[in-house]
């Protein structure tokens, strides 16, 4: 089940991909939901003032959508960063998915202490190759 945090950092991402409004059918690719799902949640972070959605042109995050939207990149990055960089998780993509939505802030920072994260994240995040520049990928135990 994706979280409105996720569904803010896909629509921030869109926008960076897109230059523009997220078009929600990208949005569905993205989070691997029916067209239907994304209008439902779009309307609910339209509600609460954090989207801004224009029939046919797409979603536009608000000033605090984009907060809010940085901020759950930056502790997805943190937990990803370190799944990969520090334990060796295979499927750390998976797994940072997994988790991004139980990990807390205290948790997140604690995390980060450890993974030496750079100062320009999120900004870092490559929204074409889904993931961050600096981030080192475990090698494949076949190789």
């Amino acid at each position: 089940m994706n979280t409105a945090e996720q569904y803010l950092k896909a629509i921030y991402l869109a926008q960076r991909i897109e230059d523009g409004p997220a078009a929600t059918g990208m949005l569905a690719d993205m989070l691997e939901v029916s067209p239907a799902s994304v209008n439902e949640m779009i309307g609910k972070l339209e509600d609460r003032e954090l989207v801004d959605h224009e029939k046919y042109k797409g979603a536009t995050l608000t000033d605090e959508g984009i907060r809010r939207a940085e901020d759950a990149l930056q502790t997805y990055c943190i937990i990803e960063r370190f799944l990969a960089n520090v334990l060796e998780v295979e499927d750390f993509r998976g797994e940072a998915t997994a988790l991004e939505a139980v990990i807390d802030d205290t948790v997140a920072e604690r995390l980060d202490t450890i993974i030496d994260r750079r100062s320009e994240c999120p900004d870092c995040f490559d929204a074409d190759a889904d993931k961050c520049e600096y981030l080192t990928v475990p090698a494949d135990p076949a190789d």
